[in-house]
């Protein structure tokens, strides 16, 4: 059985296919010592870490556009839209009450400390609440304040991090990057369905938003399109040089055209691209590395 160091990036709902991606390791028979994990991907591999990946599945995959939606506590002062005490109450499910030093698998999240302009690791403390901090992305949810420090999404430094992998003799470094530019595997592409009443309840947030952040006509990018376009370009260049700088011994790539980071919605067909994109390459070369 081969060990397998698994670094997992960030990327919204995109995040979900991880899932994917660590089932098909595991029916090949190989064994995840550690991972590492920013964003969505310090979620899913805490999950993992905490031995609930199944149920969290289950439970994800049952959620449809208006029980996402639902999920979402928005606020419309402070410094993030959404305060994500709905979600995160949820989620205290499948994330038990432990200690990251406790897990039976080796775990790191990492987070960004915009107070003192550094990258923050959690390898110890509370699982639950160095995730939350990791998937505070700026100005949609609200930060984490720890002591002197403010605590947003580890993707603003370092969305695949792969350079805080722990490592053991002879295993394989894999970084999966949900985020790739690559195109969508033809089977793969679902089959979207319009739902009237999630979008009814989108265009009455969408009106809010408008009332306090006007654009100037309607054909202007909105404040969240501008928003989400210059953190992925920003966030995509650095993903660039990381694995320029620290290559893996696998990258396993998921098309960022699948679709859209809040499309959470989407999570069985997410999943199924993980796991087939994961499958192909194993049985490419087996991960003979």
């Amino acid at each position: 059985m081969k060990n397998v160091s698994l670094v997992l990036s960030g990327g919204g709902a995109r995040g979900l296919a991880h899932i994917g991606v660590i089932e098909a390791l595991e029916n090949q028979n190989y064994n995840i010592h550690a991972i590492t994990g920013t964003s969505m991907g310090a979620l899913i591999g805490g999950v993992y870490a905490a031995g609930n990946l199944k149920a969290f599945k289950e439970w994800i995959i049952n959620l449809d556009k208006v029980d996402v939606f639902k999920l979402i506590d928005f606020t419309l002062i402070g410094n993030g839209f959404v305060k994500g005490d709905r979600v995160f109450n949820e989620l205290k499910t499948f994330i038990p009450d432990i200690n990251i030093e406790d897990l039976d698998i080796k775990y790191a999240a990492t987070a960004t400390d915009i107070t003192n302009r550094q990258e923050i690791v959690f390898t110890e403390g509370n699982l639950l609440s160095a995730i939350r901090a990791s998937v505070s992305i700026p100005s949609v949810f609200t930060p984490v304040k720890n002591n002197d420090a403010i605590l947003v999404d580890g993707g603003v430094v370092n969305n695949i991090p792969i350079n805080h992998a722990k490592r053991i003799a002879e295993d394989v470094l894999i970084a999966v990057n949900v985020n790739a530019n690559v195109p969508i595997p033809k089977k793969n592409e679902p089959e979207v369905k319009e739902d009237f009443k999630y979008q009814n309840l989108l265009n009455s947030f969408n009106k809010s938003i408008h009332k306090l952040l006007p654009t100037d006509n309607k054909n202007s990018l909105g404040y969240f399109d501008i928003m989400n376009k210059s953190y992925e370009m920003m966030r995509d260049q650095l993903v660039k040089l990381y694995l320029e700088i620290d290559p893996p011994d696998v990258l396993i790539e998921i098309s960022r055209n699948f679709c859209n980071i809040y499309d959470f919605y989407r999570a069985e067909d997410l999943i199924v691209l993980g796991y087939e994109t994961t499958r192909n390459r194993i049985a490419k070369n087996n991960f003979n590395v």
